[in-house]
């Protein structure tokens, strides 16, 4: 549990990271982050991390077909942690 709960911490402040990256990017005209690459980092456990950017950064929060992948990732994860609790 320890070791999941690590991985969450380091793949969230990646993903805060490259959220701060890729916005800095976008405002000076350079090049971005792939939004696959943003997905990837969430998928592995970085989304509280992608949704404090999302906040911080005021990043990524109105593109709808990006957002409802990101919350598709969130529920996946909330539904691995249900199964986890209930086995």
């Amino acid at each position: 549990m320890v070791y999941v709960l690590f991985i969450y911490a380091v793949a969230s402040v990646v993903a805060f990271i490259a959220y701060g990256l890729d916005k800095r990017a976008a405002l000076r005209g350079r090049w971005r982050v792939p939004e696959a690459s943003l997905h990837l980092i969430e998928l592995l456990g970085g989304f509280p991390g992608a949704l404090l950017g999302q906040q911080v950064f005021r990043h990524k929060r109105r593109k709808a077909r990006y957002m409802i992948i990101f919350w598709l990732i969130v529920a996946l994860h909330a539904a691995g942690w249900l199964l986890w609790a209930l086995s």
